[in-house]
């Protein structure tokens, strides 16, 4: 939300694009899906589904070398970075920005150089803006709207660490009993 919010604020003209191919379980990107469309029409602004990407097959194939954190992250953020470059140009939009500069949890840096990288080569810019100073509203905005607010990351690699850490604290207050 607060990437809209601040985009809309600056005077951009914006159009959502959900592409999220490393969601899992599909429950869960139907989920984020819903929450995305929500926003848009909370917004008014128009959001293009790009369902078809969605192929955990594929992208676990994908991430087959570098499983493992930051690799990983790496590949999944460069890899949407640029497929939303292709799809700007492929609409002739002017530029591009992305959510994922809003989590704490994201790598950050590595976001902000693949798209000032990407930009350098294109005719599409890429809008760079620190989102994360709006963590916490972004939480009070999604509360107070009802939208859904994920609890990892996406990946089945990430819940999977989300589960380890619950798992661990369980079997250490078992060991202290």
């Amino acid at each position: 939300m607060m990437p809209l919010t601040r985009l809309l604020d600056a005077g951009y003209a914006i159009t959502a694009w959900f592409m999220n191919p490393n969601i899992q379980p599909l429950a869960e990107y139907l989920r984020r899906r819903e929450a995305a469309g929500i926003c848009a029409y909370h917004f008014g602004i128009p959001i293009i589904y790009e369902d078809a990407t969605w192929n955990i097959t594929n992208w676990l194939r994908s991430v087959r070398d570098r499983d493992e954190a930051p690799k990983r992250c790496k590949y999944c953020c460069e890899s949407r970075i640029e497929a939303a470059f292709a799809k700007a140009s492929q609409l002739g939009f002017d530029c591009v920005s992305s959510s994922l500069l809003y989590s704490i949890y994201q790598p950050h840096e590595i976001i902000r150089a693949c798209g000032e990288r990407l930009a350098q080569t294109s005719s599409v810019e890429f809008v760079y803006q620190d989102f994360r100073q709006d963590w916490q509203a972004g939480i009070d905005a999604a509360v107070s709207l009802g939208l859904y607010r994920q609890p990892y990351c996406g990946c089945v690699y990430s819940e999977s660490e989300r589960y380890q850490k619950k798992l661990k604290r369980l079997i250490e207050k078992e060991a202290l009993s």
